[in-house]
């Protein structure tokens, strides 16, 4: 009896305790709710699965808590549990206010970041470093010296970083929680620690450039290897990354790494933030990464990157994925849309040629929103639809994204299928010409979202000669599913030709003089309307002008527009009208800040001469930058 008893109390305890723990460890993969991964070929054992949890220790402070399957569980550990092995931390040098008082986003000192680094470690997990080298955050927008560095001169401040930087790694040595990797910096596109470090600023500023950033990055990885104890074993030694932003822009990173090679600063890993709905497409990530790996000789980790499971907010905080982040990403804000949005960048990374793609991070899935833990003190949280769980910490089936894309017995590719065409929406003036667009975006059962190509119905000309509405029908091949484009006819013709740039290049428009300073780009969170948007910028002296002929008006009054964001700083930035029939006519433009889009215009513009010529002229001492979209010529 004993004994009997004995057996059906350990099996009372497996069912009641340990049974509900090994469910909430490993799920069950094969259905997880409805989530579909396809296994990525290639993954290497060591692949890196990665999570910055810099948000955790102070959403577990204010009270946050993390479920799967309805048992309380570490979030590291769930986390670990399904397929994450290394985690990443920022440290920022003291984040808080002049009076003391905690900045929130995490308020990751360096007693915060020992306490969960030596959690993780403890656990198995790898574990990245990042430095911001700030009091708060730091990116390509920022990079503030920390509160305790202000005044000093160059040679003080280099001396601060190697000093605060050693200090950092022994204190993690001595907790046990010394990291595998190091980032020297984060988001560093224009350097660090302004202006000592600033690779290029306004003609008025006085900055470091690239010897001045260099010099910084050396003294930290000097620091780095000097407190090492595995520095003179190559396979255990910590690893030192510079990682940028913007990971779709190859131009971006081979004029840094250039640099950065050119004066000798010793890394072994390029890292680079891509969000899709901000940083282009996969293939440009694909291609910027294929290339910098070959060309430097460096292995790639796409240090941050994430997308939305939901366009709903858990807080009533705006948060900054939403339903047009949704059209530019390429995915549903859907689990199903977050987890293929993952495999697909796990998958870029992975097709990096000679093994040199190492893996990814997923940046913050643990930021549920918690009173208190917010993205600054006293505010909400701007990223709790992009979290790998929901607003009350259950874990969300996306998590298993991480398990689903390994290779394994009866993990088969499937393909994805059509299921959903978006309609497009076109207006045009009465009498103007119709051009259907050639691809449409069309939903697939893995909740991407791609262009395809289209054969739409022909259109009777006559439904273009007066005011009104129709539908044009068009076939998409591999579907039974019809592409259909409502038309609306009516209201003001745009007489500028190629007015967002979106075919790409420039015709007809004709740049004169630095042609080197401007470019198409398709970076969308820089994109007014549609797809493509010009952008210049040079880090040294430039002036051009962007301009093209418009022939053929009719004689009247007309007004000239455009929409602009950028940094400020011209020496000169003007909208300009001419060879109309008057004098010339221009408008003073002054930008203030990314994505704070204004909309100059010239009004009054009397054509006598069925001409006009409009342009755009920028002069720069160095460092400005812009984007320009949406030109408008409009009768009035």
């Amino acid at each position: 009896m004993a004994l009997a008893g004995l057996v059906l109390v350990i099996a009372a305890v497996f069912v009641a305790v340990i049974l509900p723990r090994l469910s909430a460890a490993k799920p069950n993969l094969a259905d997880s709710a409805g989530i579909r991964v396809n296994p990525v070929d290639g993954l290497s054992d060591d692949f890196i699965m990665g999570a910055d949890v810099s948000m955790l220790a102070q959403i577990e402070a204010e009270g946050g808590k993390y479920y799967v399957n309805g048992v309380e569980e570490d979030c590291l550990q769930i986390l670990k549990d399904h397929g994450v092995n290394w985690i990443r931390l920022r440290i920022w040098n003291d984040p808080t206010d002049e009076k003391g008082q905690p900045l929130g986003g995490g308020n990751n000192d360096l007693q915060r970041t020992i306490a969960i680094a030596a959690r993780a470690k403890a656990m198995g997990f790898k574990f990245l470093l990042d430095f911001h080298y700030s009091d708060w955050w730091a990116d390509p927008g920022k990079q503030n010296r920390p509160k305790a560095w202000e005044g000093l001169d160059s040679e003080q401040l280099k001396q601060a970083v190697y000093d605060y930087t050693a200090e950092v790694i022994r204190s993690l040595a001595e907790a046990d929680a010394m990291p595998d990797m190091v980032e020297v910096g984060n988001e560093v596109n224009n350097g660090m620690l302004w202006p000592d470090g600033e690779i290029s600023g306004l003609a008025s500023e006085q900055v470091g450039g690239y010897d001045g950033f260099s010099d910084l990055l050396k003294q930290a990885i000097q620091a780095v290897r000097d407190n090492d104890p595995n520095n003179n074993k190559p396979a255990k030694r910590i690893r030192i990354m510079i990682h940028l932003g913007n990971g779709g822009d190859n131009g971006l990173y081979r004029t840094v790494f250039d640099a950065l090679t050119e004066r000798n600063v010793d890394f072994d890993v390029i890292g680079l933030s891509y969000y899709s709905y901000w940083h282009g497409s996969l293939n440009e990530l694909k291609n910027n990464m294929n290339d910098i790996s070959k060309r430097y000789g460096k292995d790639v980790v796409v240090a941050e990157t994430a997308y939305a499971y939901t366009l709903d907010d858990a807080d009533g905080f705006a948060n900054l994925f939403g339903e047009n982040e949704q059209n530019l990403g390429g995915y549903k804000a859907t689990l199903q849309g977050q987890a293929t949005a993952m495999r697909d960048v796990i998958a870029a990374v992975a097709q990096v040629p000679d093994g040199r793609g190492l893996g990814i991070f997923y940046w913050e899935p643990d930021w549920i929103p918690v009173e208190g833990a917010g993205w600054k003190t006293g505010e909400g949280d701007t990223w709790d639809n992009q979290a790998l769980f929901d607003s009350n910490g259950n874990a969300l089936p996306s998590i298993n994204m991480f398990d689903l894309v390994k290779p394994a017995p009866g993990r088969t590719v499937i393909p994805a299928t059509i299921t959903e065409i978006y309609p497009m929406q076109i207006t045009l003036p009465v009498g103007d010409m119709l051009k259907l667009p050639v691809t449409v975006p069309a939903v697939y059962s893995d909740d991407s979202i791609k262009k395809v190509v289209v054969i739409w119905d022909k259109v009777d000309p006559a439904q273009l000669a007066s005011e009104g509405s129709f539908t044009v029908f068009g076939m998409v091949t591999s579907t039974d599913l019809k592409a259909e484009a409502d038309i609306t006819v009516g209201g003001p013709k745009n007489y500028a030709q190629n007015p967002g740039f979106e075919s790409g290049d420039f015709a007809p428009w004709i740049v004169s003089g630095s042609s080197q300073a401007v470019d198409i780009s398709s970076e969308a969170q820089n994109v007014h309307t549609g797809s493509e948007v010009l952008h210049y910028w040079l880090d040294g002296p430039f002036e051009f002008t962007v301009s093209q002929t418009i022939t053929g008006l009719e004689n009247g009054t007309y007004s000239l527009s455009l929409w602009i964001q950028g940094g400020g700083g011209e020496d000169t930035l003007q909208l300009s009208a001419s060879d109309y029939g008057g004098e010339p006519l221009s408008v003073d433009i002054v930008n203030t800040g990314w994505q704070v889009w204004t909309n100059p215009a010239i009004e009054n513009i009397v054509v006598t001469n069925g001409q006009c010529t409009i342009g755009i002229k920028v002069a720069s001492g160095g460092g400005s930058w812009a984007f320009i979209d949406d030109v408008g010529l409009f009768q009035k």
